[in-house]
């Protein structure tokens, strides 16, 4: 399935330039450290939810997985703002 291979991969760049973007701006050390973890926590998050195997209908599953990242990162990159 390149879906879910492409799925991995769209997490792994947005969450990636992130972290990118945070230490780029980086401010205060200890606000980017803890910031860089929220955003690994939200990337194993989102591949475990990828790596699932028990779910009913696999597309809707899928789809709402890009919808939380789109939603999250948006919510990230707000936070890196502030740093």
């Amino acid at each position: 399935m390149a879906s879910i291979k492409n799925l991995k991969k769209d997490i792994n760049y947005v969450l990636g330039d992130i972290i990118d973007e945070a230490i780029f701006k980086a401010g205060d050390p200890k606000k980017t450290e803890a910031f860089i973890d929220e955003t690994i926590a939200t990337f194993d998050e989102l591949i475990a939810k990828v790596n699932a195997k028990d779910v009913e209908n696999k597309k809707a599953h899928f789809k709402s997985i890009g919808n939380e990242l789109e939603s999250k990162a948006v919510k990230l990159l707000e936070k890196v703002d502030k740093l």
